[in-house]
């Protein structure tokens, strides 16, 4: 029977049983489309990362002796539509047989579905043999309960797959280190050179070009400096073990105008292409940490832990638990635009101006400065989710929907209303200057509120508690800052209110 499989950007799963063994009636196909690289603006060197490890993995199965179609973006038999293209190869190869992987994206769930009904043949899909749990785990986990605590869902994972357990208790007593994870990174640690690959991609690069693919952001050094390959990703992986996970948990919250990427493991956009899966990272960090535990202390473990089996695995489920209507949540009711400075960095906030400037010249920053810098800011401005998923889901080589719509709309936007998080994640300069050096910088003072050297921050916080009270007022975790809000005098927090919407109005003047 001759079968057509299907592998979609983010599946290059090296390990995948489809590829134990080699049958001459078993082609798989890859396509570089404009469907994919159009639905939102992405960065160039998110583009450039994914054709580029597409083009590999392809030469990497046909070097096994697999059958491979694959069609480059500027390919005149390419439509540029999954649909189209994999009816033209069903055609060509008189397939009998369509099978594909589980895809992540739900509009490609749907759309490879609707296709699938509409074959006058067998289909088969299979699993993506990546994730510690699947699609529907989380929701059946928090079936009937009030809350999706992430904790919850965290604990019973480390229970499921002894991870850091003693018998049926945490490893050093703890299920959380998270206090021990906040420190402020003054240089007095050093930090090794970076583990950067020097994949050239200037073919990529130029076909991008000669496409006419409208991107965001920077790529100056014309090499790609993320691993493209498996075997690139287990050197980094590698690299983090030896280098960086000594004191990750310490500084995995910490932001410093001189460092890119601190004490972080740079795999995230490896896994999102399943180069290297989740286990694969977890037990190598285990077995790492087992042989080197007098120097190695356990909150610098379970702080890395937490992300890969705690966060990543849990936003995942809420994704696939609350989709396809997440998409549109927006129970705050934002509907501001984002400012033009988050496609230029020309700011004068300095905590700003560096996390997005890193972002443009590197597709790249770490959870802290996304939640609490961009996201933050995002949200103090009443920004429409929509306007902040685009861009967070654009402007990162690691964004893929099921991973950044839960990050960016739950998380750091509360726009669902408090699935996922118990409040929302914002501060006014304080916390920026307690996890930073940015503050010492700014031309903006951290300690006011309002004056033209007053920070943003602090007066969009305060207008933002105000603006929002009839939706957060009754929150719980909020009650201590509307308390300190009710003390405040009148004239001042109008002021302060006054302030703010000067700069919610002028955003690109600051």
């Amino acid at each position: 029977m001759k079968t057509l499989r299907l592998i979609v950007g983010d599946q290059l799963n090296i390990k995948h049983s489809w590829f134990k063994e080699t049958n001459e009636d078993v082609t798989y196909c890859l396509f570089e489309m404009r469907q994919e690289t159009d639905y939102v603006k992405h960065h160039l060197q998110k583009v450039i990362g994914f054709f580029a490890a597409m083009r590999q993995f392809a030469e990497d199965l046909k070097a096994e002796g697999h059958n491979v179609d694959y069609f480059k973006i500027n390919d005149e038999k390419n439509t540029q539509s999954l649909t189209d293209n994999l009816s033209k190869l069903i055609k060509e190869h008189a397939i009998e047989n369509f099978e594909y992987i589980y895809p992540d994206e739900y509009r490609l769930d749907k759309q490879l579905r609707d296709f699938s009904n509409t074959l006058d043949l067998t289909t088969n899909i299979v699993s993506a043999e990546h994730f510690y749990t699947k699609r529907n785990d989380l929701a059946t986990f928090f079936k009937g309960k009030k809350q999706y605590l992430m904790e919850n869902f965290y604990r019973d994972m480390r229970k499921n797959h002894d991870i850091l357990m003693t018998a049926d208790q945490p490893e050093g007593g703890k299920w959380n280190y998270d206090k021990s994870n906040r420190n402020k990174w003054k240089g007095d640690v050093e930090i090794p050179n970076y583990k950067l690959f020097k994949n050239d991609v200037s073919e990529v690069e130029n076909d991008i070009k000669k496409a006419k693919i409208e991107t965001i952001g920077r790529f100056d050094t014309k090499t790609f400096s993320y691993p493209i390959t498996r075997v690139q990703a287990l050197e980094q992986l590698k690299y983090f073990c030896e280098a960086l996970l000594i004191h990750f948990g310490d500084y995995q919250d910490a932001m410093h105008t001189d460092e890119t990427y601190l004490f972080h493991s740079r795999l995230s956009f490896a896994m999102n292409l399943k180069l290297i899966s989740p286990k694969d990272v977890v037990k190598t960090v285990m077995n790492y940490y087992r042989k080197h535990d007098d120097d190695i202390d356990i909150s610098q473990v379970e702080g890395f832990v937490r992300q890969i089996i705690g966060w990543r695995e849990y936003m995942r489920g809420m994704y696939w638990a609350f989709m396809p209507g997440y998409t549109s949540k927006n129970e705050l009711d934002n509907h501001n635009k984002l400012p033009d400075f988050f496609w230029t960095g020309n700011t004068k906030m300095n905590c700003l101006k560096h996390a997005i400037n890193n972002s443009l010249d590197n597709g790249y920053a770490h959870h802290i400065q996304r939640l609490m810098i961009t996201g933050n800011y995002a949200l103090l401005t009443q920004t429409h989710p929509d306007e902040v998923d685009d861009w967070y889901l654009g402007i990162y080589v690691d964004a893929i929907e099921w991973v950044q719509l839960t990050n960016t709309r739950g998380m750091s936007q509360f726009a669902d209303g408090g699935k996922i998080a118990t409040k929302p994640y914002v501060s006014s300069g304080s916390y920026i200057n307690k996890m930073s050096n940015y503050c010492s910088g700014c031309q903006y003072n951290k300690s006011k509120k309002t004056g033209d050297d007053a920070c943003p921050f602090n007066s969009l916080y305060w207008n933002f508690l105000d603006e929002k009270r009839e939706q957060l007022g009754n929150n719980y975790r909020m009650g201590m800052m509307y308390s300190l809000s009710d003390k405040m005098d009148k004239q001042q927090l109008q002021s302060i209110k006054e302030k703010a919407q000067h700069i919610i109005a002028h955003q690109d003047d600051y």
